[in-house]
């Protein structure tokens, strides 16, 4: 190791930060030591505990019990981990997020914080003895009155030759500084051993972001479903009316209606998505309600119709015979799932949809019941390049929508045509 290497790890930023972090831990234990001083003082007869090494070292020892139990606490550890990272350089991925949730991270918690306490309060002690202790050693042989006082220390500086005093002091200094550097690097070793995440903590961090992910997923499904059908439909509508608009007025007016009607939809659904990233309250009592198959299916193809898609439908809500019937949940889906499917026709599709939606029971019978979306069309190829094989963002989405269920979406190629095949199980689902 070089000179300047050794020099940086004893007093560089680092250094001296962790050194800050330990005489913190001696300030922190002041109290304790201070109650156990007094303790100690009244059991002594009324002595001074600072007068005396051994019931100074008595009154420490009866300090460090408390702050182990004062360790235990909830707040102990987020506090100390904010030190470490601040003080210490350990990387903030080796250390646990939070209160402890254990038992055992209390406990490693308490460790740490005694341990810290403990190391800090005797550095801190060296910190304010050493240094004026070292200045007179360095200076006796140069102050008279120094050497005179003989200071209690056995005669040195006048007996012992005055001048083996100044490398004494010398001695005393980089020794505070080894001490420091040394507890240093250790306290920020055991760090991560006392204060990183357990089991638990880890359990409880993927829990949180698998629900974190699973909430951006369920909000880009709702953003890409919403608005990008409504961009597809009102870019497709409005380039179908330019095309006539001197030739057939009446129908760039439906046109016109269709785009007011969509967009004025899609803003109302666009702020609900957006009030849940906002508040995270999708319950909101202004917020418009998530469209469904029961309610909103005929005005989802009246759109599309009106974009320039031919759209045949034929629905079969079984026996019965009312799709109001179905679970909430399962009916907004299934129209999400229908909604992208449609805009992919307009996009990609060359040709007429056939939609085909219909309630069956499932192969285990009984009252188990399923509902099959069915849509083929024919795809476009302009290019001269094969037929697309995998779906985007928005059939993946689908495929999400249906996992949930616990159903599932194919979509591909079906002979000469395009297929999307949806199979949603209701049983069990919500109403």
């Amino acid at each position: 190791m070089t000179s300047g290497r050794a020099a940086e790890r004893l007093l560089g930023a680092r250094a001296r930060l962790r050194w800050v972090h330990l005489i913190l831990g001696g300030a922190l234990l002041m109290p304790y030591f201070l109650l156990a001083q007094a303790g100690v003082g009244v059991a002594a007869g009324g002595a001074n505990a600072f007068s005396s090494l051994p019931l100074t070292l008595a009154s420490y020892a009866l300090a460090l019990p408390p702050a182990a139990l004062t360790g235990m606490l909830g707040p102990v550890r987020p506090l100390s981990v904010a030190a470490v990272r601040a003080l210490c350089g350990v990387p903030g991925e080796r250390l646990a997020e939070g209160p402890a949730r254990s038992w055992a991270a209390r406990r490693r918690a308490s460790a740490w914080w005694t341990l810290h306490l403990g190391v800090g309060a005797v550095l801190s002690g060296m910190t304010l003895a050493v240094p004026p202790m070292a200045v007179t050693l360095m200076a006796l042989p140069f102050v008279g009155a120094l050497r005179e006082a003989r200071l209690g220390w056995g005669g040195l500086g006048t007996d012992a030759g005055p001048y083996a005093a100044p490398l004494l002091g010398a001695g005393l200094l980089a020794g505070l500084v080894l001490c420091a550097a040394g507890a240093g690097a250790v306290l920020a070793r055991l760090a991560p051993v006392l204060l990183g995440p357990t089991g638990a903590d880890r359990l409880a961090a993927a829990e949180e972001r698998a629900a974190d992910l699973a909430v951006r997923n369920r909000l880009a499904r709702e953003l890409h479903d919403a608005v990008g059908h409504a961009l597809s439909a009102v870019t497709l509508q409005a380039a179908a009316a330019r095309r006539v608009l001197d030739t057939d007025p009446g129908f760039v007016r439906e046109a016109l209606a269709a785009i007011e009607d969509t967009t004025r939809r899609t803003v109302g659904e666009l702020d609900a998505v957006l009030g849940l990233l906002r508040d995270g309250d999708p319950a909101r009592p202004d917020a418009a309600p998530a469209p469904t198959l029961a309610a909103d299916l005929d005005g989802l193809l009246a759109r599309t119709r009106a974009a320039g898609a031919a759209v045949t439908a034929r629905l079969d809500p079984g026996p019965a015979g009312d799709w109001a019937l179905l679970p909430a949940i399962a009916s907004r889906e299934a129209y999400r799932i229908v909604q992208e499917g449609l805009s992919n026709a307009l996009r990609h599709g060359a040709g007429p949809v056939d939609l085909r939606i219909r309630l069956r029971r499932d192969a285990r019978g009984g009252d188990h019941r399923e509902l099959e979306i069915t849509m083929t069309n024919t795809p476009a190829a302009p290019d001269g390049r094969e037929p697309r094989t995998t779906g985007g963002r928005g059939l993946h989405g689908a495929r999400e929508r249906a996992a949930l269920l616990g159903g599932r979406v194919e979509a591909g190629p079906h002979g000469n045509a395009w297929r999307l095949l949806a199979v949603l199980p209701l049983a069990g689902a919500d109403r």
